[in-house]
């Protein structure tokens, strides 16, 4: 058990004062079984009236909306949480689901839905040969599958730091071999939907206690991973970037089918476009107890 403090700062800042459009914030951790938010505050200057609601998985989202004109717009989100996974996990997949491939029931199937369907294009089956490739046999073991292919974009794509907001396709990662942690978790998400698996990306903060993980600033950053549904264990956590599952290490924000909705700040201003002149992120995760240093179960 881990009990972290987060904090979020998004700055904005433009060269005069302006009028904001209202702001749509993904920033509050996902609470479950695993995850316990003892505190969590949001502070927004300039002072803004925020309400609060659900999507359509779950997430928290706010709506900032804005009176007052500033040349600055700042986003404070602090967060305090007990994190309760094992670090190395067992999972109780039905027998049914225990080789690949399985069938879903029905209402699985009607369930999962858009999370079946690969969110790129892939018109010449580059990526479903290329996750096809991973399959050893007919029947295959179901997990053993699930992280060979989480091993195998690894292996195949080299971490990079990209300052570009926008995440690469399977397609494009796989032709450069280079990547972020939004592109590894796009490319696996693709890569096991093309098999038939239902998945979903996920949004939120990676702790590194040792600061020797992959994606990590410090003891802590944002960091992009995957759920994988597998009947009778259920969401099971992938994370291709450092190779892990179970997501011991892993606070999550916000799940969704496509990367693109879990942005953590969206929203506009009224005026030139020039205004703009930067914006500022800073993340900080620590612990609030001493954590034993073990690292999360890789795969050989």
């Amino acid at each position: 058990m881990t009990t972290l403090s987060i904090h979020h700062r998004t700055t904005y800042r433009y060269r005069q004062p302006l009028k904001f459009g209202p702001h749509r914030l993904m920033l509050r951790p996902r609470e479950s079984r695993n995850l316990r938010l003892l505190e969590y505050d949001l502070v927004c200057k300039p002072a803004a009236t925020v309400t609060w609601a659900q999507d359509v998985l779950g997430n928290a989202v706010a709506t900032a909306v804005f009176s007052e004109e500033s040349d600055t717009l700042v986003f404070d989100s602090m967060a305090e949480l007990r994190l309760d996974m094992d670090r190395w996990p067992v999972f109780d997949i039905a027998a049914s689901a225990a080789s690949y491939p399985f069938l879903l029931t029905d209402d699985d199937m009607t369930d999962l839905g858009a999370l079946r369907l690969q969110s790129y294009l892939d018109s010449d089956g580059q990526l479903r040969n290329w996750a096809q490739g991973f399959v050893a046999g007919n029947p295959t073991d179901t997990l053993g599958l699930l992280k060979d292919i989480c091993s195998g974009v690894a292996a195949r794509v080299a971490y990079e730091v990209r300052e570009e907001e926008y995440t690469q396709s399977p397609e494009q990662t796989l032709a450069r071999s280079r990547g972020s942690c939004r592109d590894f978790a796009a490319l696996f998400v693709d890569a096991v939907r093309s098999l038939g698996f239902g998945a979903r990306i996920v949004s939120g903060y990676l702790y590194d206690s040792e600061q020797d993980t992959i994606g990590s600033t410090a003891s802590g950053s944002t960091h992009a991973w995957a759920e994988v549904y597998v009947p009778g264990a259920g969401w099971i956590t992938f994370d291709p970037t450092n190779q892990s599952l179970g997501g011991h290490n892993l606070a999550p924000v916000a799940v969704a089918r496509h990367i693109r909705q879990t942005i953590p700040v969206a929203g506009s201003f009224i005026g030139d476009k020039g205004s703009f002149q930067r914006m500022e992120v800073s993340v900080s995760v620590t612990s609030k107890q001493p954590n034993p240093s073990t690292a999360p179960p890789k795969f050989q």
